[in-house]
């Protein structure tokens, strides 16, 4: 029995050394594994955060993206339309005959008369409402004295 207990004590004080051994390397590597978890938990953190952001940020998108469809949508007929318009106009500028120099003097001339006419007409215009002022004065200061 005396060596079983010196075998026992012999041996528990050989597991407490290798233990403390084994504490004393795993100390160091358990701590660095601990601050290594720490940094990866901020950086998990950080991720979040901005995985969060860009969520937001992309559906803003999406909602921007399906305002510029239905706008989009709506324009697309009438610039279909305006097309066709220009489309029309192209058409009857190429049928409009090509008129040559004597054709575009006469043109000219002919635009010029009318200018002159339409300048000579605003002048008895305004010549007759001049007359038709004067006539009206004339009948307030006849009208006037007999009405006092």
């Amino acid at each position: 029995m005396a060596v079983q207990k010196l075998r026992s004590g012999f041996i528990n004080r050989i597991a407490r050394l290798i233990d403390f051994r084994i504490e004393e390397r795993m100390r160091d590597t358990v701590r660095d594994l601990n601050h290594r978890v720490n940094e990866l938990e901020h950086a998990t953190a950080d991720h979040r955060r901005r995985l969060d952001a860009a969520e937001s940020g992309l559906e803003h998108a999406r909602g921007d993206l399906l305002w510029t469809r239905a706008e989009l949508d709506r324009i697309i007929p009438h610039i279909a339309a305006q097309e066709a318009q220009l489309e029309t106009l192209r058409e009857s500028m190429v049928l409009t005959p090509r008129a040559d120099s004597a054709e575009i003097a006469e043109s000219r001339s002919l635009i010029e008369e009318i200018q002159r006419q339409h300048a000579q007409i605003r002048v008895r215009l305004a010549g007759i409402a001049r007359y038709e002022d004067r006539l009206r004065r004339l009948e307030d200061n006849r009208l006037a004295p007999s009405a006092q």
